[in-house]
């Protein structure tokens, strides 16, 4: 089914004029938090409120992550803030000499991990520090599902690291940039994003065995995982691409499911939390719901000219799903009940 053939939820968006680039959104409580390129995080309830809080005024949003209580963000000050669901914002660290936050990760008890260059800090929940530097510039890191263990993505590889033990970091070594880095929810698969057309995945069990996923005609921004952890879908093409990862082998010598199939690239990708449904953003503005199961879709926004999608985030419950794209462009989109 086409996009323009799509059964609408259109009239269910609530749009937000966000005022500029929307470099990452995640939910505080009922309330989506958009990062934006100017500093500033949004706050914007379904019905079309919102707070701007100065959470970087001396310079630009460059990542965030957050996990439901807080959102972190990581500027090109050097800063690493903390804005709450009340609208309320501090500075958590700043980097040595000013550096650029380069990536950013949350523990579900509390920690936070930044990298700034080559240095990569932890905090844990108590506020103790722990620092290591990486061969190379960090751009990607993720927290274990289970244990506080640290994932590092960076050139020729990634890291696994253990911030509160003194053991020797681990090498998952594979030539080539690795740009962004993520868990499977079992904690049994380590999967990067490459500057290259590619992704690739390290067996952390039972055989540290290699997993590559090729095939894209442009680079994988955006990935999620499905609630029960059986898919990774993927942007970088003109589908979402997704991968299965329900046996011990993972997508090794088995073809990946295509969906939402289009002209324009799919720019980002979001599992519902629940239900088997992926929302699926592209470049040329348009997102559509598809109903893992059959294939169905639903549009949720049409193409809009020089509006491509750049964030796309489900609060817990999966009533709402919030949007962001490179023109400041914004917007809700409730369920009906």
């Amino acid at each position: 089914m086409s996009a323009t053939a799509a059964p609408s939820l259109t009239q269910a968006v609530t749009g937000i004029t966000a005022g500029a680039h929307v470099t990452g959104i995640h939910w505080l409580g009922g309330r989506a938090a958009l990062a934006l390129g100017d500093g500033v995080v949004l706050l914007a309830a379904p019905d079309g409120t919102v707070e701007r809080v100065a959470a970087h005024p001396e310079g630009g949003i460059l990542v965030a992550a957050g996990d439901g209580r807080r959102l972190v963000t990581g500027g090109d000050d050097g800063r690493v803030a903390v804005t709450a669901p009340d609208g309320t914002t501090e500075t958590l660290a700043t980097a040595r000499g000013g550096a650029w936050i380069d990536a950013l990760a949350l523990h579900q008890d509390g920690a936070v991990a930044f990298a700034a260059g080559k240095r990569v800090i932890a905090r844990d929940a108590k506020g103790r520090e722990r620092t290591t530097e990486a061969p190379s510039t960090v751009r990607g890191l993720a927290f274990a599902p289970k244990g506080y263990r640290l994932a590092l993505a960076h050139y020729n590889g990634a890291t696994l690291w253990y911030p509160n033990l003194d053991a020797t970091p681990e090498a998952l070594a594979w030539k080539g940039s690795h740009i962004d880095v993520t868990w499977s929810p079992d904690g049994r698969f380590v999967v990067t994003t490459m500057q290259e057309n590619a992704l690739h995945g390290w067996r952390l069990q039972p055989d540290r065995g290699h997993m590559r996923m090729t095939g894209y005609p442009a680079k994988v921004r955006s990935i999620s995982w499905s609630a029960d952890g059986n898919w990774l879908a993927t942007g970088g093409a003109e589908a979402a691409i997704v991968w299965p990862f329900d046996t011990k082998e993972g997508p090794t010598g088995k073809q990946p499911r295509e969906c939402g199939v289009r002209t324009a690239r799919v720019s980002r990708v979001a599992f519902h939390p629940k239900a088997p449904v992926l929302a699926t953003a592209y470049e040329d503005g348009c997102i559509l719901l598809i109903r893992f199961t059959d294939g169905s879709e639903l549009l949720v926004r049409p193409a809009v000219k020089g509006s491509s999608v750049t964030a796309l985030a489900w609060d817990r419950p999966g009533e709402h799903l919030a949007f962001g794209a490179t023109d400041g462009e914004a917007g809700i989109l409730t369920l009906p009940r």
